[in-house]
């Protein structure tokens, strides 16, 4: 290989590996896993707790509680340990 190919390959390597790595406090990482979790439960419970809403619709940080109330309100043993994980 090119020497000054392998300095370009090796500059956007570097670049990459400086941009990709992120450092999150444990609050926002935790508020991430809730949104994953959320969005996860709105799409696995759709069909019982959330019929009248789009199933389109992309859950966030703010819409976590209401996912964990209409999961108590509507869903089986299921659906209430899923809004049980949500509240942790």
């Amino acid at each position: 290989m090119d020497s000054g190919v392998r300095k370009y390959l090796s500059a956007i390597g570097q670049r990459g590996g400086r941009k990709s790595r992120r450092v999150l406090d444990a609050e926002t990482a935790k508020d991430m896993v809730r949104v994953r979790e959320a969005r996860r439960a709105y799409r696995r419970f759709h069909a019982s707790c959330f019929w009248s809403f789009d199933p389109d619709y992309v859950v966030t940080l703010s819409d976590v509680p209401w996912v964990a109330a209409e999961l108590r309100k509507h869903g089986g043993r299921a659906a209430w340990e899923a809004a049980i994980r949500l509240c942790r």
